[in-house]
C-alpha cells in the first residue's frame, strides 16, 4: 500500500491535552489571516485622509496580501517540508506580527504597501504550516477530522468577522488599529509553539527546489493578478495576457515538476481520486461562495440601504450555521462515506441559492440571512470534509505541500468567482437597464446611486429604482446557476469519493 493512502500503516496513537493545546494555538493565526483579507474594507476612509493614496494605489493597498499570500503558499508550505513546519511557523508569525506594526504606523502609502507585502509573506507560512501540523499531530482519523473541522472554522470565521472588528476599532481608534490585533496573537504563538507544537520535517533532507519556488510564483502571481483586474475591470488583453503568461510558466512548472528529482510537489497526488476529487470540489464551492459574498454585500447596502457595519452583523447568522453544519459533518464521517456528507452539503447549499432567488428590492433581508444561514450549515461540512481527505490522502512527509495546494487552489476559487460570477450578473444588469439610463450608472448599482446623487429628486429616485431591480435580476440569474452547479458537484462527488470510507472503517 502507498504511503499517504487513506488506511494508513503506521501506529496509531490518540492525541492529548498537549496536542489539544497546541491546536487551540494554531487556529487563533489562522483567523487573522483571513481577517486581514477584509480587515480594510472599512479603514478606507480614514486610510485615504491620513495617506492620500492614489487609485492605484489604494488597490494595490488592498490587493497586494491577498496576491502575495496565494503566490506564496506552495513554496512555503514546501518550505515547511522541507526545513520543519514549526520552524517555518514561527519565522513567519515573527514576520506577520513586525510587519503588522509597520502597517499600523506607516507614515506613507508606499511604506503601506511594503508592509502588506511582507503580511502576504508571513501569512503564506502560516495556513499550510497549520494544516500540515494538524497531520503531525493528529494520527487517529477521527481525532484528525474534529480538528481540521477547529481549523476550517477558524479561517471561516476570520472572514466573516474581518469587517466587524475593522468597523469596532474604528469607532474608538485610528486606520492603524486594526493591524495590530494580530501582534498579541502572535507573540503568543512564539511563546506558546515551542511548548506545545512538535517539529516535522521531510526525513529525506531533500534540497529546496529553488528553480521550482520561482516557476510556482511566476505561474500563480500573473493568473491571480489577471483574474482579480477582470473582475474589477471587466475583461481587457492585457488581463488576458496576463493569464496567459501565468499558463505558460505553469506549464514549465509541471515540466519541472516532473523531472526533477526532488520535486516540490509530488503530481502523481492528482492521480489519486481522493486528492483531486476533493481539491476540484473544494475549488469550485469556493467560486461559487465568493462570487455570493459580493452579491450580498452590495444588496444589503445598496439595496436595503443598511451602513457597513450593520452590513456585516447581518452575516453573524450564518457563523452558527457554519459552527452546526462542521459539527454535525464531522459527527456523521465516523460512519458515513465522505461522499455522503460532501453531495448531501452541496445540495443543501443549492437550497440556499434557490432561497436567495427568492430575494426583492424591498423585502428580502429574511431571505438573505436565511439562505446564508442553510448555505453555512451545507458548506461548512463540504469544506472541513474536503480539506480533511487532502491531508489524508497526503504522505505526513509532503502534507506542508499538499496543504498548500488545496489552500492555492481555494485562493483561485475565489478570485475566479468573483471574476466570472461578476462579469455574468454585471451584463444582465446592464441589459435590463431602461436605454435611457446614463452610461457610467450602466457600469454597477454603486456608479448608479453616485449618479443619481446628482440628479434632481424624481429623476434620481426612478435611476435607483431601476437600477436596484436590474441589479436583483442579475443577482437572481446568477444564484441560480449556483444552484446548478451545486447540484452537478454533488453528482460529481458520489461518482467520484463513493469507494472512500468512513472515518472509523480506515482506523480498522
Amino acid at each position: 500500500m502507498l504511503e499517504g493512502d487513506l488506511v494508513e500503516t503506521d501506529v496509531r496513537t490518540r492525541a492529548t491535552r498537549r496536542e489539544w493545546l497546541g491546536l487551540a494555538v494554531i487556529v487563533l493565526p489562522c483567523l487573522l489571516v483571513s481577517m486581514d483579507l477584509s480587515v480594510l474594507f472599512y479603514a478606507l476612509p480614514a486610510l485615504s485622509a491620513d495617506l492620500a493614496p492614489t487609485s492605484s494605489q489604494l488597490l494595490w493597498i488592498l490587493d497586494l496580501y491577498g496576491f502575495v499570500l496565494a503566490g506564496f503558499l506552495i513554496t512555503m508550505g514546501t518550505l515547511g517540508d522541507r526545513i520543519g513546519r514549526r520552524k517555518v511557523l514561527l519565522a513567519g508569525a515573527a514576520v506577520f506580527g513586525v510587519a503588522s506594526v509597520v502597517a499600523a504606523y506607516s507614515t506613507s502609502t508606499e511604506m503601506l504597501i511594503a508592509a502588506r507585502g511582507l503580511l502576504g509573506i508571513g501569512g503564506a507560512t502560516l495556513a499550510p504550516s497549520t494544516l500540515a501540523l494538524i497531520r503531525t499531530m493528529f494520527h487517529d482519523p477521527g481525532q484528525r477530522q474534529i480538528a481540521v473541522s477547529v481549523w476550517t472554522l477558524g479561517f471561516a470565521g476570520g472572514a466573516l468577522l474581518g469587517p466587524i472588528a475593522g468597523g469596532v476599532l474604528l469607532e474608538h481608534f485610528w486606520w492603524g488599529s486594526v493591524f495590530l490585533l494580530n501582534v498579541p496573537v502572535m507573540v503568543l504563538l512564539l511563546v506558546l509553539g515551542p511548548l506545545l507544537l512538535p517539529e516535522f520535517r521531510n526525513p529525506d533532507r531533500a534540497r529546496f527546489d529553488l528553480a521550482g519556488a520561482a516557476l510556482s510564483l511566476a505561474t500563480i502571481l500573473p493568473m491571480i493578478y489577471g483574474v482579480k483586474k477582470i473582475a474589477a475591470d471587466g475583461f481587457a488583453w492585457g488581463h488576458l495576457g496576463s493569464i496567459a503568461i501565468g499558463l505558460a510558466f505553469g506549464a514549465l512548472f509541471l515540466r519541472r515538476m516532473r523531472l526533477a528529482e526532488h520535486p516540490m510537489i509530488d503530481i502523481s497526488l492528482f492521480r489519486r481520486v481522493q486528492f483531486s476529487g476533493a481539491v476540484v470540489t473544494a475549488t469550485i464551492t469556493f467560486v461559487l461562495l465568493a462570487g455570493l459574498g459580493l452579491f450580498i454585500s452590495q444588496y444589503l447596502q445598496l439595496v436595503l440601504g443598511f451602513g457597513p457595519l450593520k452590513a456585516a452583523l447581518w452575516n453573524l447568522p450564518s457563523m452558527a450555521g457554519m459552527v452546526l453544519g462542521i459539527a454535525v459533518a464531522t459527527s456523521l464521517s465516523a460512519r458515513l462515506r465522505p461522499a455522503i456528507i460532501v453531495a448531501a452539503g452541496l445540495v443543501l447549499a443549492a437550497v440556499a441559492y434557490g432561497l436567495l432567488a427568492q430575494v426583492g428590492t424591498e423585502t428580502g433581508l429574511a431571505w438573505v440571512v436565511a439562505s446564508q444561514v442553510v448555505l453555512a450549515l451545507g458548506i461548512g461540512g463540504v469544506v472541513a470534509i474536503a480539506t480533511d481527505l487532502v491531508l489524508a490522502t497526503a504522505p505526513k512527509n509532503r502534507a506542508g505541500a499538499a496543504a498548500a495546494v488545496s489552500e492555492t487552489a481555494n485562493e483561485f476559487g475565489g478570485a475566479i468567482g468573483i471574476a466570472v460570477l461578476g462579469s455574468v450578473a454585471a451584463a444582465i444588469y446592464r441589459a435590463e437597464l431602461p436605454a435611457d439610463v446614463p452610461g457610467p450608472a450602466r457600469e454597477t448599482l454603486g456608479a448608479a446611486h453616485q449618479i443619481a446623487a446628482s440628479m434632481p429628486v424624481e429623476l434620481g429616485q426612478a435611476l435607483i429604482t431601476a437600477a436596484r431591480a436590474s441589479f436583483v435580476s442579475g443577482m437572481q440569474w446568477v444564484v441560480w446557476l449556483c444552484a446548478a452547479v451545486s447540484v452537478l458537484v454533488a453528482v460529481f462527488v458520489a461518482a467520484v469519493l463513493w469507494k472512500v470510507p468512513a472515518t472509523t472503517e480506515r482506523a480498522e
